[in-house]
């Protein structure tokens, strides 16, 4: 085997010459103990840490220079940091190495310790989670294959040890570099997660949203698509010995990581496992004063496909500072489609006119909604009214859909005429139970 040391580009000239202040390589990598020559593997009759201790001054140098090549990331580092930090945790991991060459015994805690605090700095500056994996992977490779140059066939069960400590270090090294990293992300995530929260309450509370959204590093959309979002059951959910909470949780997982990936920017949402609001930043060039249905209704078939539950949404869309308003339309339009029978799927003011205005308080609505309470012990006479007007009035689709004989639609008809003092085939009639039955059907929506 031969080194690869020609293919090997030089050192940017900004970090060929380290400051004066970086400490010098360690005294034991350059003259190590005479008690260490026996210990570990041996190629062509030399102890493989011997090899790499006489290469690490030099090794330093060319596992930075391939950290730079192979790792686009670690070059919007500061150069003083990859002359100084950077460079001593390149010469720090030689060292550990070599030990576990020279000792067949992992790094401990403190040497691992040391690697979660990097990797923990490395996640604060945004170096992906790889590139750091990488350059550990990097540095053991490059050593490697320093010593196995030497190797020869006689020297096999040797390769065959040093193999298996590579692996060994690179196993603990790539924990520890995982568990600092993401720690790090979980903390920030954390306050990352409590200012976007804060600037949503205070959209949702109206007043200026600016400080908050500043806080928390977020540019304010020109307006929001403001939805109430309903989520139906996952159907895991109902299944008989399956733990509900965990089924709510993937399926909310699913739901944000969706939201996420088909939103530009950033979306707003505080979500539990029944529903909640969501805000959907919108800059579009031509903005329009209610939403795009085709499109809305696209987001939420996708949405509910990632997490296996039916969707229903209340829209509206509204400038930073008037979210407030457009939050509880939304939830009064959703709740109101929900109440008159509407399925999934988006639901706009404009769908719901009439059932919104009769869902007001005031003494109207509550006469309306009277007028059919003779109607409360006889639940089959206000479910085949509600068939009847759905139906145009069309007494045969009705007794389809209610699956009985039209005779019996007509007898009922009849029956609600008797006790309302309503019927429905007459013209004056037929306005005043269309409106009664939508006061009736909001009485639950009513906030």
């Amino acid at each position: 085997m031969t080194a690869p040391n020609a293919e090997l580009p030089s050192l940017p000239a900004e970090l060929a010459s380290p400051p004066a202040e970086l400490p010098s390589p360690p005294t034991e990598l350059a003259s190590p103990p005479a008690e260490l020559a026996s210990d570990g593997p041996r190629f062509g009759g030399r102890p493989v840490h011997l090899r790499l201790l006489a290469l690490a001054p030099a090794l330093a140098g060319e596992v930075m220079v391939r950290l730079l090549d192979r790792l686009p990331a670690y070059h919007a580092l500061p150069p003083e940091q990859l002359r100084g930090e950077i460079t001593r945790q390149v010469e720090r991991g030689i060292r550990a190495f070599v030990e576990v060459m020279r000792t067949g015994v992992l790094p401990g805690e403190a040497e691992l310790a040391r690697i979660r605090e990097s990797s923990a700095r490395r996640a604060d500056e945004g170096v992906p989670l790889e590139s750091v994996v990488g350059a550990y992977h990097l540095g053991a490779q490059l050593c490697a294959a320093r010593v196995l140059a030497e190797a020869a066939p006689a020297d096999l069960p040797d390769v065959a040890t040093a193999q298996d400590r590579l692996l060994g270090y690179l196993r603990v090294v790539s924990c520890a570099v995982a568990a600092g990293y993401v720690q790090e992300r979980q903390a920030a995530l954390g306050d990352e997660q409590v200012s976007r929260q804060a600037l949503l309450s205070r959209l949702l509370e109206g007043g200026d949203p600016r400080a908050a959204a500043d806080r928390a590093g977020i540019r304010l959309p020109a307006r929001y698509l403001v939805l109430s979002l309903a989520i139906g059951p996952h159907p895991d959910e109902t299944r008989p010995g399956v733990n509900r909470s965990v089924v709510a949780r993937r399926k909310l997982r699913r739901l944000r990581a969706e939201l996420e990936r088909r939103t530009d920017g950033v979306p707003l949402a505080a979500l539990t496992a029944d529903g909640g609001p969501v805000l959907l930043p919108d800059d579009s060039p031509h903005p329009s004063p209610v939403p795009d249905r085709a499109a809305l209704a696209a987001l939420l078939e996708r949405l509910a496909r990632a997490c296996g539950a039916e969707l229903t949404a209340g829209a509206a869309t509204a400038a930073p500072a008037e979210v407030a308003d457009a939050a509880r339309l939304a939830a009064d339009v959703r709740r109101v489609a929900t109440a008159t029978g509407r399925g999934p799927g988006p639901h706009l003011l404009t769908d719901v006119l009439v059932e919104y205005q009769l869902s007001r308080p005031g003494p109207a609505r509550d006469a309306l909604a009277a007028l059919l309470a003779p109607l409360a012990p006889r639940p089959e006479l206000l479910a085949t009214l509600r068939a009847f007007l759905t139906h145009d009035l069309d007494r045969r689709r009705t007794a389809t859909h209610l699956q009985v004989h039209p005779n019996t639609v007509d007898y009922r008809l009849r029956r609600t005429a008797a006790l309302t003092g309503l019927d429905a085939v007459r013209g004056p009639d037929l306005l005043t139970l269309r409106a009664a039955l939508a006061a009736h059907d909001t009485a639950p929506a009513r906030p």
